[in-house]
C-alpha cells in the first residue's frame, strides 16, 4: 500500500513538473510569469490639458492625432493619455489663457503665436525649454530662430505662414488680372472688377482680428522699406501712428469697394462667401485653407502681398510662424507632455496631420508636397519680397482691429485712431517697464 501511494505521489510530481515546464514560457521563449505580470499591470492614468486658441476649425483633426498619440503611448509605455481639449475663439483666447496661467489654472499644453508670444511668456516664465528634444533638430533653419529665444527652443511650430490677401484666380484669370504690385495698379484692378459687377474685397468685420491684419500688413511693409524706424521709435515712446497715416489708403480703399453686411460676416461666413465667388478678394491668410476648401473644395485661390503705396518693392509678403505649442515649465504631466510635443513632428505621422491642416512643412524630415498657394506665397519670399512678421504689442494689435471696425462704421476719424493706437503703444511701453 506504501509503495502504491509512492508511486502514486511520484506520478503527481512528475505531471506537474512537466506541466509547470511546458506553462512557464510563452511560445517567444519569454517567462509566463513575467508575460503575466506584464500583462496584469494595470496602465497608468493621465489626463492631459491641451488648450488651442481659435484652432476649433482643426477640431476633427487635432482630435484624431491625439487619438494616435494615445494609442501609441499605450503600447509603448502603458500609459493611458485621455485628453481634456479646449478650443476657444480667437477673440478672447489670448486673454483666457494669460489668466489661466497667473492663477495656476495651467494647461499641460498650449498655443501661442510664436512672434507675439514668446517674449512675453518667456520673460514670464511660462516655457520650458525644449532645446533638448528630439523635435528641436528636425527644424528648418528657417523656421527654428522663430520658435526660439536665448537660444532655446520653446515651441513646436504647427503654423508657419507666407500671407499676403487671398484673391479668386478663376476671377483674375477671366478677367485677365494679375495681382497688383502697386496701390495705383490695385486702385485699376478694382476698377475693373466693379465695371464686371464683381465685388472686389469681401469685408468680415465682425471679428476684429479680422481688421487687424491691416496693421502687421501695413507697418511690416512700411518698416522694411520706408520708415524702418517705426517700430524703434514706438517702443520708446518717440513715434506716432501719424508717422505712417498712408497705411490708411488701401485700408479706404478695401472698406470702399467690399461687400455688404461687414459686421454680421465672421471668420467662418467669410470663407463660406469667399469659396462661393461673393468677392475677388480677401485681406486674409491661407490658415482659412481648410475652411474654405471645405465650402467649396473646387475653389482655386492664390496669395499675393498686399499693395500700401506706390512703390513696388513695399509689396512683401509676410512671413512668419503663428500657431505654436508650448509646455509650461511646472506642469504635473511633464514626461506625456513631452511625449506629445515629440509626436507632433513625427517623422512620419505628423506629414498627414501637417497636409490635413493645411499646414507649410516645417519639419527637415516633412517629405508631403505643399499647396498650390503656398508654393505661390513662396515664390515671392523665394526672389527675396518678403519680411518677418513685425513684433507689435499685443495690446496695439487688440486695440487695432476694435479700432478700425469703429473706423468702418465711421464712429472713429484717422485722426481718432491715430490717437488710439499711440496711447495704447504708450501704456504697453509703461506696463512692459513695470515688469
Amino acid at each position: 500500500m506504501k509503495k502504491a501511494l509512492a508511486m502514486t505521489a511520484a506520478v503527481m510530481m512528475l505531471v506537474s513538473t512537466v506541466a509547470c515546464s511546458s506553462g512557464s514560457k510563452d511560445t517567444a521563449g519569454k517567462p509566463a510569469l513575467a508575460q503575466d505580470n506584464k500583462a496584469e499591470a494595470a496602465p497608468r492614468k493621465v489626463e492631459l490639458k491641451v488648450f488651442l486658441g481659435g484652432l476649433d476649425r482643426f477640431r476633427d483633426q487635432f482630435d484624431k492625432y491625439f487619438a494616435q498619440f494615445a494609442e501609441k503611448e499605450k503600447k509603448e509605455k502603458n500609459i493611458e493619455v485621455s485628453f481634456n481639449t479646449e478650443f476657444p475663439g480667437s477673440e478672447n483666447a489670448t486673454q483666457i489663457l494669460k489668466t489661466r496661467l497667473a492663477t495656476g489654472d495651467v494647461p499641460d499644453i498650449f498655443s501661442i503665436h510664436a512672434v507675439n508670444d514668446i517674449p512675453d511668456y518667456y520673460k514670464a516664465g511660462y516655457l520650458a525649454d525644449l532645446t533638448s528634444q528630439p523635435f528641436a533638430a528636425k527644424l528648418q533653419d528657417g523656421i527654428k530662430p522663430i520658435v526660439s529665444i536665448d537660444n532655446k527652443v520653446v515651441a513646436v511650430p504647427m503654423e508657419s505662414l507666407q500671407w499676403g490677401y487671398l484673391y479668386n484666380k478663376k476671377i483674375f484669370n477671366d478677367l485677365g488680372l494679375k495681382p497688383p504690385s502697386t496701390l495705383m495698379e490695385m486702385k485699376a484692378v478694382v476698377q475693373k472688377l466693379n465695371d464686371n459687377k464683381i465685388k472686389p474685397f469681401l469685408l468680415s468685420y465682425k471679428e476684429s482680428w479680422i481688421p487687424q491684419l491691416f496693421l502687421p500688413l501695413a507697418v511690416g511693409a512700411l518698416v522694411n522699406t520706408s520708415h524702418k524706424d517705426f517700430i524703434d521709435k514706438m517702443n520708446k515712446s518717440q513715434g506716432s501712428f501719424a508717422d505712417v497715416k498712408e497705411m490708411f489708403d488701401i485700408i479706404d480703399l478695401v472698406n470702399a469697394n467690399g461687400t455688404e453686411r461687414a459686421f454680421e460676416i465672421g471668420n467662418d461666413d467669410g470663407s463660406a462667401d469667399f469659396a462661393a465667388g461673393k468677392a475677388a478678394m480677401w485681406v486674409q491668410g491661407p490658415w482659412n485653407a481648410n475652411s474654405i476648401l471645405k465650402a467649396n473644395d473646387k475653389m482655386e485661390f492664390g496669395v499675393a502681398p498686399l499693395p500700401i503705396n506706390d512703390d513696388p518693392k513695399a509689396s512683401l509678403i509676410n512671413v512668419s510662424v503663428s500657431t505654436s505649442l508650448a509646455m509650461t515649465s511646472n506642469g504635473k504631466n511633464k514626461e506625456v507632455a513631452l511625449d506629445m510635443l515629440n509626436y507632433i513632428l513625427d517623422d512620419k505621422d505628423s506629414n498627414g496631420l501637417y497636409q490635413s491642416l493645411k499646414f507649410n512643412p516645417v519639419s527637415k524630415n516633412h517629405t508631403f508636397k505643399p499647396y498650390p498657394w503656398v508654393e505661390e506665397a513662396a515664390s515671392y519670399a523665394n526672389k527675396g519680397l518678403y519680411y518677418k512678421d513685425p513684433s507689435l504689442p499685443a495690446a496695439v494689435k487688440d486695440e487695432v482691429g476694435k479700432a478700425l471696425q469703429a473706423y468702418f462704421n465711421k464712429k472713429m476719424s484717422k485722426d481718432d485712431v491715430i490717437k488710439d493706437l499711440d496711447k495704447t503703444w504708450k501704456d504697453a511701453n509703461a506696463a512692459a517697464n513695470k515688469k
